[in-house]
C-alpha cells in the first residue's frame, strides 16, 4: 500500500487555497475565478495537498535523464482516507454547466519568509487555473499519440477538479525522492498523481506538483529568465506529466511532451523555453563547453542568487587565516569577501581562529570591508588569536591568555642571536625582534603583522613584555630539518612546536592549541560543537577541525589535517573558504 507523502514527510505548510470556476469551451480569457481564500493553518487541505494514491511518479531535473517510477494503492484505502462514496460518473447536463477547480498553492514552512515566494504564490492562484484550462481546451483539440488516457479528454463527467502546488526547498523535495524513488537528491519538480479511475468519484483528483524553489532559481539565473519564468515552466511540465504525458517511454512520447509544453507556454505568452527544451540545450552547451580545471572545483557549488531560499545549517564557521582566508599572496580576494558577507546577511557569525595577533586580522579584514562593527572582526568581538594563547568572548573581552615559560623564551632568544636565525617573539599586540632581516619584515609586508621592533639585546627584549609565543623564521627546507628537529627536542616537557606555514616554526606554552581556545570561546558563548563549521589547512588546525561538527581542511593543506577532516575543499588558490560557505554552511 502507497503511504501518504504527509505521512513521509510531515513537514509544516502554508496553504493558500484558490477555487476558480470555469467554463468548458471557453478561452483562458473567459475564466472565472469565483473565490481567494487563504488560509495558514489548516491541516485537513495539508494532508489532502500531498496525499499520493494515484499510480503514476514523475520528476524532473535539468540536465539528467528523467525516470518514471510506478507506485500502486489501494483504491478502497483512497476512496476512505479522501470521504468519498464509490459512485457512478454523472454525465454532464449541458455544455455550459460550471465546473469548479480547487488549487492550492502551499509554501513549506522550511522556505523563508520571501517577499518573493509570497508574490509568486499569490501569482500561481491565477496562472494555475490559466493553465489548466489551457491544458483541457487542448486535450479535447488535439489528437495524441502517446498520452496514458487515464484522465479522459472530456471532463464533463466530473463536478469539480482538484489541483494542488507545493513551493519547497531542496531538502523537502531530496527527502521525497529518497523515500519514493531510493534517490539521494534533490530535483526541480515532482508530480505525483492522485486519479483513480476505477473508483468513478465525482472529484477529478489530479494530483500534486512539487516545485522545488531553490533548484528552480538555479536553473533560472542559468538560463537567464525570472524563478517566476521557471516555476511556470516547471508547473507546466509538471501538469502534463499528471495528465499522462510522459517523454521517457519514446523518442515520439518526447518529443509530443516537449511541443505541447512549448504550444502553453506560447499561448499563455509565459517566457522561456519548456522544461524538456531547457534540459536538451544545457546538455549539448556542456557537451560544447572544454571544462575549466577551476571551473570543475566550483561545479556543483550553490548559487548566489539562490542563496536566501537556504536555511544556514550552523550557526558558526570558524576560519583559520594563512593558507586558509588569504591566499598565497596573503590576500582575501573579493570572492572569498563575498562569501563572507553572504553568511553574516544570512545571521552566520564568522569567528576568526589565527596564529596572528589581533591586530593583524583586523588590518588584513579591514582590506574587504569585514572589519568593524558590521564585519566579521573587531576589538569588540569573539576570537582566538596567537594559535589559542590570546582568546577573546563577548564584547571583545580577554578571557584566557598564556604566556610562554621565560626560559624557553631565553633560550629561544640566545639561538637566535647567536645563529642569526630571524626570531619574532609575540606579545598580545606586538612584535618583537634581535635585528633586522628581510624576513622579519616579511612577517609586517606580506602577513600584516604588526611591524617587529628591534631589541638592542635579549635581556632588554625579554624585560619589554610578557611572550605568548616564538616564531622561527627560515627557508622550508631549513624548517623542516634543522630547526624542528632542534626545537622539538629542546622544548620537550616545556614547550609545543606547531606549523602554519612551511617557513615558520611556532613554539608556544605546552597544553595549549588553536583547539583548546576554539573550546574555550566556545563553553564561554554557550554554542555547542554542533552548531559549528570550521575550515583551516594547518596542522594547527587539526584540533580545531575535530572539533567542529564539520571540518573542511582546504585542498593545499596538510597531510595530517587533511586526514582527520570531513571534508576536503578547494585550495586557497581558488577560494577554498568561499566555495566551503556557499556548497556546505547553507
Amino acid at each position: 500500500m502507497a503511504r501518504s507523502l504527509a505521512r513521509a514527510a510531515p513537514l509544516p505548510l502554508h496553504p493558500v487555497r484558490t477555487t476558480v470556476a470555469f467554463f468548458r469551451g471557453h478561452s483562458p480569457a473567459n475564466v472565472a475565478c469565483v473565490s481567494y481564500n487563504t488560509n495558514r493553518s489548516d491541516a485537513s487541505r495539508l494532508s489532502r495537498s500531498l496525499s499520493v494514491f494515484g499510480r503514476r511518479f514523475h520528476h524532473a531535473l535539468c540536465g539528467r535523464e528523467e525516470e518514471r517510477v510506478s507506485r500502486t494503492s489501494r483504491n478502497v484505502f483512497a476512496a476512505a482516507e479522501r470521504g468519498y462514496r464509490k459512485v457512478r460518473r454523472r454525465a454532464a447536463k449541458s455544455k455550459e454547466r460550471e465546473l469548479e477547480l480547487s488549487v492550492s498553492i502551499c509554501i513549506e514552512d522550511e522556505l523563508p519568509d520571501d517577499p518573493e515566494i509570497s508574490s509568486i504564490a499569490e501569482m500561481l492562484r491565477l496562472n494555475a487555473p490559466m493553465l489548466t484550462k489551457s491544458v483541457f481546451d487542448r486535450l479535447k483539440a488535439s489528437d495524441y499519440k502517446t498520452r496514458d488516457t487515464a484522465i479522459e479528454d472530456d471532463v464533463g463527467g466530473f463536478e469539480s477538479i482538484e489541483l494542488s502546488i507545493l513551493l519547497c526547498n531542496d531538502e523537502f523535495i531530496r527527502k521525497l525522492n529518497k523515500e519514493w524513488r531510493d534517490e539521494d537528491h534533490a530535483t526541480d519538480v515532482l508530480s505525483m498523481s492522485q486519479h483513480v479511475p476505477e473508483l468513478k468519484l465525482p472529484v477529478l483528483m489530479l494530483g500534486d506538483i512539487v516545485i522545488s524553489v531553490e533548484t528552480a532559481a538555479r536553473q533560472a539565473a542559468e538560463r537567464g529568465h525570472s524563478l517566476l519564468d521557471e516555476i511556470r515552466i516547471l508547473m507546466v511540465h509538471g501538469l502534463l506529466h499528471l495528465l499522462g504525458f510522459d517523454h521517457e517511454i519514446s523518442e515520439e512520447a518526447e518529443e509530443e511532451m516537449e511541443k505541447e509544453e512549448e504550444l502553453l507556454l506560447k499561448s499563455l505568452e509565459w517566457k522561456g523555453k519548456g522544461l524538456i527544451q531547457s534540459a536538451y540545450d544545457s546538455e549539448n552547451n556542456s557537451n560544447l563547453n572544454i571544462e575549466n580545471p577551476d571551473d570543475r572545483v566550483l561545479k556543483d557549488r550553490k548559487k548566489v542568487g539562490s542563496l536566501r531560499f537556504y536555511k544556514p545549517k550552523f550557526s558558526y564557521i570558524f576560519c583559520d587565516m594563512d593558507g586558509t582566508l588569504l591566499n598565497s599572496k596573503s590576500q582575501i580576494t573579493l570572492t572569498t569577501a563575498k562569501a563572507l558577507k553572504e553568511a553574516l546577511s544570512r545571521g552566520v557569525k564568522v569567528v576568526i581562529a589565527t596564529g596572528k595577533a589581533r591586530p593583524a586580522a583586523i588590518n588584513v579584514l579591514k582590506m574587504v570591508d569585514l572589519a568593524g562593527r558590521d564585519g566579521i572582526i573587531s576589538e569588540s568581538s569573539p576570537g582566538v588569536f596567537l594559535q589559542g594563547l590570546l582568546v577573546y568572548g563577548r564584547q571583545g573581552r580577554e578571557i584566557f591568555r598564556r604566556n610562554l615559560e621565560p626560559d624557553v623564551c631565553r633560550e629561544a632568544c640566545m639561538y637566535s642571536w647567536e645563529h642569526k636565525v630571524p626570531l619574532i617573539a609575540f606579545s598580545e599586540g606586538r612584535c618583537l625582534t634581535l635585528f633586522d632581516h628581510p624576513l622579519v619584515d616579511s612577517l609586517h609586508t606580506v602577513y600584516h603583522e604588526p611591524k617587529a621592533e628591534v631589541m638592542p639585546s635579549v635581556q632588554h627584549l625579554l624585560a619589554a613584555a610578557d611572550i605568548q609565543k616564538l616564531i622561527f623564521l627560515g627557508t622550508a627546507e631549513g624548517v623542516a630539518t634543522t630547526l624542528r628537529p632542534y626545537w622539538s627536542e629542546a622544548t620537550k616537557d616545556r614547550a609545543n612546536v606547531v606549523q602554519a606555514i612551511p617557513d615558520m616554526l611556532e613554539i608556544v606554552p605546552l597544553g595549549t592549541s588553536k583547539g583548546s581556545g576554539v573550546r574555550m570561546l566556545l563553553d564561554h558563548l554557550g554554542v555547542t560543537t554542533k552548531e559549528i563549521m570550521a575550515i583551516g589547512d594547518g596542522e594547527n588546525d587539526i584540533e580545531m577541525l575535530e572539533l567542529a561538527s564539520l571540518g573542511i581542511a582546504l585542498s593545499n593543506g596538510a597531510q595530517k589535517t587533511k586526514a582527520v577532516a570531513n571534508v576536503i575543499g578547494a585550495s586557497n588558490d581558488e577560494d577554498g573558504v568561499a566555495d566551503a560557505i556557499y556548497r556546505y554552511a547553507f
